[in-house]
């Protein structure tokens, strides 16, 4: 291994582990969510906001990053952590979903993704080394390497084409990645410590999903993602192709689950062996008014809460709910008022921080198969 990054699993209760993670910037509690900065800020939230929230991880976004500030500039500021100010770990994608989201506007090929950017129609080629390049100048803890995302839904051919694709460019991003870490190749790499992940991909087909996680591992890496899910499949299928592919992995590295999922989602694939998350669920919901609580979702805009002088969760302890109504932020919401999309992200991301540190505890205690009963008991994904 290259990278200074450390993985201890200390308590195990059923398929669920908890652990802690060891970065450059600090120690991480797992299982883990991760807030999703994507262009090197938590939409609508300060950092402090996050510290107080106890955000142990942000992650940032390569392909918007790449394309502004631009990798070389947040690099001759001494790296993403400073560029931003934040002093505790970061993981950053490799921008692959991104570039393949545009469509039309990009090309694949072996060498790896063409595209024309989103902002000015200029030309670039996103490659597993560039990739790997632009993540050592941003100096996250972990870098992604470039895969292709299968869509859903993938034939059996497809998704095994797609997968093979995704092995060949891992292998190229993690020589890339040991040349730069050796000093082979030059890249004003920004953290020494840096890790990297490989992805298994595979769609929803158990034996690709194998064969791809038996040869990601054969390559080596720090830790190890799940991509290619919460694309459309149905939830049930999403789950049976955590539970096949979460036990293939490493037992003593950290296992990611990419871009997963509501809160009960949480709940069932670390009881899968899952120990990282990240969405933009919580804080793209906030800014369009809906509020996870232990209940369920809630609609602030509905107009039933016009004169409703209730918390949005009476069971919740962030600063939204000791302090503001349901009516109030109704009102915020209604006349597109930014304090409001500060106030519902704040409430959102809380509770789905409380919810996993609850799993993190429940894990300890060996308790989590009644925590995950009770759990299902009161949240419904229905507003």
């Amino acid at each position: 291994m290259v990278g200074t990054l450390r993985f201890t699993v200390t308590h195990r209760s059923g398929g669920a582990r908890a652990g802690i993670l060891e970065t450059p910037h600090g120690r991480i509690e797992t299982p883990v969510f991760m807030p999703v900065g994507t262009r090197g800020a938590v939409k609508a939230l300060t950092h402090h906001d996050l510290d107080t929230l106890g955000a142990q991880i942000i992650l940032g976004n390569t392909y918007h990053l790449y394309l502004r500030p631009g990798d070389p500039l947040i690099a001759r500021r001494g790296g993403l952590h400073r560029f931003i100010g934040w002093t505790r770990p970061m993981l950053t994608d490799s921008g692959g979903y991104q570039v393949f989201s545009l469509g039309d506007r990009c090309v694949l090929t072996e060498d790896g993704a063409r595209f024309r950017s989103h902002l000015d129609g200029s030309s670039h080629l996103l490659s597993p080394e560039s990739a790997a390049d632009i993540q050592a100048r941003l100096g996250s803890d972990i870098a992604m390497v470039l895969d292709e995302c299968t869509s859903y839904p993938a034939t059996h051919h497809e998704a095994r084409v797609s997968l093979e694709r995704t092995v060949r460019w891992a292998r190229r991003a993690r020589d890339r990645f040991t040349a730069i870490a050796t000093g082979a190749v030059q890249a004003d790499a920004t953290n020494p410590g840096q890790a990297q992940f490989g992805i298994v991909q595979g769609g929803v087909h158990p034996d690709l999903r194998a064969r791809s996680a038996a040869e990601t591992i054969a390559i080596g890496f720090e830790g190890y993602a799940i991509g290619g899910l919460s694309v459309g499949e149905p939830v049930d299928v999403m789950y049976d192709i955590v539970g096949h592919t979460a036990p293939l992995l490493p037992e003593d590295q950290p296992r990611y689950l990419m871009g997963t999922g509501m809160p009960d989602d949480l709940v069932e694939c670390v009881a899968r062996g899952i120990d990282m998350f990240d969405c933009v669920l919580p804080t793209r919901n906030a800014r369009n008014g809906q509020l996870l609580t232990r209940q369920g979702v809630l609609n602030i805009r509905n107009a039933q809460y016009a004169e409703d002088d209730g918390p949005p969760d009476p069971e919740c302890g962030c600063y939204t709910c000791r302090h503001f109504s349901r009516a109030y932020l109704r009102h915020l919401a209604t006349v597109g008022e930014m304090t409001g999309a500060t106030l519902n992200t704040i409430h959102n991301l809380f509770f789905y921080l409380d919810t996993i540190r609850r799993i993190r505890e429940a894990i300890t205690f060996g308790s989590f198969d009644e925590f995950r009963q009770q759990f299902h008991q009161s949240f419904s994904r229905r507003s």
